[in-house]
């Protein structure tokens, strides 16, 4: 019967700690209703203390004992430490930390230690800046010579995950806040979730945009001459709050096309992030450059230079109406056609001319509907045809205006 030998014991054994920095003690807080009898006293405990969940109307804090405990959860690595029970030679130790991207080596210093007593130990510190999310993989290596002049060697594998402290979501929005000029705006709206577990102090969001755009920050309003924040003086985010930050880009006159649009999938810009925890530690947050779908208008753009937001039944009304060649090539002849639906009536004379059309020309038009329902009517039934291509261009769902009776309007 065969037995495998056991496996040779090492002389060194390694052990593996994080360096962290203090973090301030807190304590649970207790909660009441305003109208308790605590309430008062916590107005006074919370504005001498200068705690930050001032703003709560129902959490009512204790005072902070104002002493520091270590921090288990964030920090840099590591402390490498050997302890030999009998004497050792030659010992250079490795490590490296692989991510799911790349290995990076972090040894300190790889120079071998000539010879290590029993009971003595061998630190080493090694600082790396993590600047990836997901799993992480320390891989420390250690060879050594016994006294024997042996050679031994092994490793060692830990496993951490490094999660991210805010969870960023961006919302694209186009607006055409002046049909007449020749920039299209995009409103940019970034939420900022703070989910680790301690306050946040936002020292800056901001967005740096693009070579094509100028950016105008929509964050803050004037009070009394002065410039203040939306978010009020404030400038914590406690964990799991959110924060809504809205941006305005411009395309600039160099980048924007001669009608008006920029087509494609354009880059916006990034957001740069800072903040600072507990003891004034600061972290960083750079997201990779944002992307948006600029609208599609197609060869025509329809858009509407006025319409009325409240008409009365059965009484003619008016809306003007901008027709927009998008073709930077093709001259166009256009030709308008009306089309009833249930409740909105076009007034006037369907299958007209509308001329020649040159490329990102535009001519303006004055139309007049009427309504036979009540209540929100939407406005559709247009078709521009270009003669040329023989290619029909329907226009539906143009916008929407509240009907009302004309004895409603005399009421009110």
């Amino acid at each position: 019967m065969e037995v495998n030998p056991p496996k040779q014991e090492h002389l060194l054994a390694l052990k593996v700690m994080r360096l962290t920095k203090p973090t301030l003690f807190t304590n649970i807080p207790v909660t009441c209703e305003e109208k308790d009898l605590p309430a008062a006293y916590r107005q006074v405990t919370l504005s001498e203390e200068g705690c930050s969940n001032q703003d709560s109307p129902l959490t009512w804090a204790t005072p902070s004992a104002g002493s520091l405990c270590k921090d288990l959860e964030e920090g840099n690595i590591c402390s490498l430490t050997a302890c030999p029970r009998l004497a050792s030679k030659s010992i250079p130790s490795l490590a490296d930390l692989q991510t799911s991207s790349q290995r990076l080596n972090l040894s300190a210093s790889n120079a071998a230690v000539a010879e290590l007593k029993p009971d003595c130990c061998i630190d080493d510190v090694i600082h790396h800046e993590v600047k990836e999310i997901g799993t992480h993989i320390l891989v420390c290596a250690v060879s050594y010579t016994t006294q024997g002049g042996e050679k031994m060697y092994f490793r060692k594998f830990f496993k951490f995950q490094v999660l991210k402290p805010l969870d960023v979501k961006t919302k694209f929005y186009n607006a055409e806040s002046d049909l007449s000029s020749v920039t299209d705006e995009v409103f940019l709206e970034a939420q900022i979730q703070n989910i680790t577990t301690s306050p946040m102090f936002m020292e800056k969001v901001s967005l740096e945009p693009s070579i094509m755009y100028n950016v105008t920050e929509l964050n803050s309003v004037t009070q009394a001459g002065e410039c203040v924040s939306t978010f009020g003086s404030r400038g914590y985010l406690q964990p799991m709050d959110t924060r809504q930050y809205l941006y305005c880009l411009k395309p600039k006159k160099e980048f924007a096309e001669k009608a008006g649009i920029i087509k494609g999938v354009t880059v916006i810009g990034k957001l740069d992030i800072v903040w600072k925890t507990n003891l004034g530690e600061r972290g960083r947050l750079q997201t990779s450059q944002l992307q948006r779908m600029a609208p599609g208008y197609g060869d025509v753009r329809l858009s509407l230079e006025a319409i009325p937001d409240t008409v009365n039944l059965e009484e003619p009304f008016h809306i003007t109406c901008k027709i927009t060649n998008c073709s930077s090539e093709r001259t166009m002849d256009l030709v308008l056609e009306m089309c009833n639906t249930n409740s909105i009536h076009w007034c006037g004379i369907s299958g007209r001319q509308l001329g020649k059309l040159h490329p990102s020309s535009s001519l303006c038009l004055a139309l007049t509907l009427l309504s036979s329902v009540q209540g929100l009517q939407s406005v559709s039934g247009l078709r521009l045809t270009d003669t040329f291509l023989k290619r029909t261009y329907e226009y539906d769902d143009i916008a929407q205006v509240c009907v009302v009776s004309s004895a409603m309007e005399v009421e009110a």
